[in-house]
């Protein structure tokens, strides 16, 4: 199938991995490096400049109206997330450009990525309020308090940069949650790197995106699988023992999730024939009967009827009562787990409702909403 693989780790490592210089592809688009299978090193500059120095500029000017220093100013409008916001950008590029039967985004380490993940809903959840008509501007830009203070009010090329990257990320937001995206976990099977894949799931659960499959990477063979009869078999026999603990506890963890093992190789897989090889080499397990365009299992966010008004409920794997926040503002319910929190806008239904209550169990998170009497009619 026509194959878009694309990175978004700052690293830009994947040229190495496939032997290519894709420094090229951040300005000229994806590079073919076989029939069906093209690469692309995404860049900030090319998606997020342009639209950022509109904004920019403004802000720059309502700095200096506020006496701050012109060199401050300019390194105080830096866009944070730039890079993450370009992935995303391009991202959505590439779906639309209908070029591709599957794109493959090969992710940055956990933090950064749990952080582009994040990004689409919490960045739309504040640009909205960024828009006329929310309370938000209306409070920031009143014009007799912003001529008093001499802040110039946003024109309409701003107000057109706001909505253009709201609605870009309610759409990459619904692109990356919906049934035909999903993540796959990579670990290795020690005890250390598999509890931060759990936590990843948890987190990744948080953020209503669904984890199809585990790779185990890095299995090291047996002594008989080596020839090896010397003093380094005890040494293979020790680590084939806790390997296959570590890989034991990476199927108890993620029931019900295919577990792919992958061989630790005597060479590094560089380029596509040591890939193509290395895929070979997979055991796929469950996932040998799949499709990467089969439809996901969604971890979307449910609300139910219940004989006392309404329950909204999502899966938490891993987690406990007390490692979970919950506040409620005004439409939105602030949710948190461990360091990562996402803002959840109440459907119409449950902002007519008050919070009753909440609890975890068997990895679900239930909030129990009651009827406000006041806003419901008898």
């Amino acid at each position: 199938m026509r194959t878009l693989v694309m990175s978004t780790d700052a690293a830009h490592s994947l040229g190495d991995a496939l032997d290519r210089d894709l420094t090229a592809t951040a300005i000229d688009g994806p590079a073919l490096i076989e029939p069906v299978l093209a690469a692309l090193q995404v860049s900030g500059r090319r998606h997020v400049d342009g639209s950022w120095g509109i904004v920019r500029r403004y802000l720059v000017e309502t700095l200096g109206a506020l006496g701050v220093d012109p060199v401050v100013a300019e390194e105080m409008t830096s866009l944070p997330g730039a890079e993450e916001i370009a992935a995303l950008l391009e991202l959505r590029e590439q779906v639309d450009s209908g070029e591709w039967e599957l794109i493959v985004v090969d992710c940055a380490p956990t933090a950064e990525t749990l952080r582009l993940l994040a990004l689409p809903e919490n960045l739309a959840w504040h640009l909205n309020r960024m828009l006329p008509g929310t309370a938000g501007i209306r409070r920031a830009a009143r014009p007799a308090a912003a001529a008093a203070l001499g802040i110039p009010l946003p024109g309409p090329e701003i107000v057109d940069v706001v909505r253009g990257w709201y609605a870009a990320m309610l759409e990459i937001h619904r692109l990356l949650a919906s049934a035909s995206a999903s993540v796959r976990l990579v670990t290795t099977p020690e005890s250390v790197v598999i509890a931060e894949a759990r936590r990843t799931w948890t987190s990744l659960s948080l953020y209503g995106y669904a984890v199809d499959a585990v790779y185990v990477n890095k299995i090291l063979p047996t002594p008989a699988e080596t020839g090896d009869d010397g003093s380094a078999a005890a040494w293979l026999h020790s680590w084939n023992a806790a390997q296959a603990r570590g890989i034991d506890e990476v199927v108890v963890s993620f029931a019900g999730l295919p577990v792919v093992t992958s061989p630790y190789l005597d060479r590094e897989p560089i380029g596509p024939d040591a890939l193509a090889d290395l895929a070979a080499r997979l055991v796929l397990g469950d996932l040998a009967d799949r499709s990467p365009l089969d439809p996901v299992d969604v971890a979307a966010m449910t609300v139910e009827r219940t004989a006392d008004g309404y329950a909204l409920g999502l899966r938490l794997p891993f987690t406990s009562a007390d490692e979970v926040g919950l506040q409620r503002r005004d439409n939105d319910l602030l949710l948190t787990v461990g360091e990562h929190r996402r803002i959840v806008t109440l459907p119409s239904v449950l902002r007519r409702c008050d919070v009753a209550g909440a609890r975890v169990r068997s990895g679900t998170l239930t909030v129990a909403f009651v009827p406000d009497p006041a806003q419901w009619p008898r």
